[in-house]
């Protein structure tokens, strides 16, 4: 499953190195497209879409109203109704102690790109992560990147997410086909954007360390549809973009129906993992419009009453 049926000759450490780093030059270049992407389908998706703008407990200032009887003397605001013949109370904007945390899959699986799409895996899940991030904050959520920002809720949030990941490309685990391990506060949730192709015990024990403390997910498995479909004929060669294998099929479409059930397999596994930590799955070709899983998740979120009050039409 780690297979990629593309030309990839050996190159020792330093080329490795190399090819990461124009990887991650490329990566910043293609920021601002990536980003105008992500805003146009977080634009698409969310058309109407309004943060939760109430008044309650918390730091920012939302607006002033009028004393009404009952109010706490210690909530009016002297400086405000002094210029007016009524008392003004200073509210401030709900704030709920929640924080999404946000993760795309950058290991080397996700730069495969067949015949059949026009994205790669890695372009994709980045778009998928930005357009949720922007939904997110718009809905009066705080996000961050797992392992890598501190959670925001600002207006340019999205835009300082973008940054980080094209900064961090090559630093640290950033490139590790796995989430980072963390125990996160039982309020927060997280969204993997991930093609989940590693072994499913391997994905299950770092998913339940994740949800330890009753953390809610999402995952989003993004497939190319080559990953899907096998269209490939005759001798066929396959090489690991992730490691040294390599393997040769001489009738590779005899392979077909065997391959696609052992996908079936692999997905209905990571379906009933999902389940069983009480998150939910989707499944995205890359073929198909980004806006279609996005659609998908806020319909999820909305259903979820830890995200409910935050992404809301």
């Amino acid at each position: 499953m780690g297979l990629s049926p593309r030309a990839n000759p050996d190159a020792g450490k330093t080329a490795r190195h190399f090819d990461y780093e124009r990887e991650a030059h490329g990566l910043a270049d293609s920021l601002p497209d990536l980003l105008l992407n992500a805003l146009r389908v977080a634009v698409t998706v969310a058309h109407g879409l309004h943060g939760r703008r109430r008044s309650g407990p918390g730091e920012t200032f939302w607006q002033f109203r009028q004393y009404h009887s009952g109010d706490a003397a210690r909530l009016i605001d002297w400086r405000r109704s002094a210029s007016s013949d009524h008392l003004y109370v200073r509210e401030r904007e709900w704030e709920a102690a929640h924080t999404v945390w946000l993760w795309p899959d950058l290991s080397p699986s996700m730069d495969f790109k067949s015949h059949l799409s026009n994205t790669t895996k890695r372009e994709r899940a980045l778009v998928l992560t930005l357009a949720a991030s922007e939904l997110l904050v718009r809905g009066g959520e705080r996000v961050a990147i797992l392992g890598l920002t501190r959670p925001s809720a600002s207006r340019n949030t999205t835009t300082k997410l973008a940054e980080s990941l094209a900064v961090h490309e090559d630093v640290g685990g950033s490139r590790d086909s796995l989430p980072p391990g963390r125990r996160l506060n039982r309020f927060s949730g997280v969204i993997l954007v991930s093609d989940f192709l590693d072994p499913v015990d391997v994905i299950g024990a770092r998913l339940r360390e994740l949800a330890a403390d009753g953390v809610s997910g999402h995952l989003i498995q993004v497939l190319d549809p080559a990953e899907e479909t096998l269209p490939y004929e005759g001798r066929t060669e396959f090489v690991g973009v992730e490691g040294s294998e390599r393997w040769v099929a001489d009738r590779v479409e005899t392979l077909r129906d065997d391959y696609a059930a052992r996908m079936q397999a692999h997905r209905a596994a990571l379906e009933t993992l999902a389940s069983t930590l009480g998150w939910s799955f989707l499944l995205h070709r890359t073929d198909r419009s980004a806006a279609e899983p996005l659609l998908a998740l806020i319909a999820r979120l909305q259903s979820n009453s830890r995200f409910a009050g935050g992404v809301s039409r």
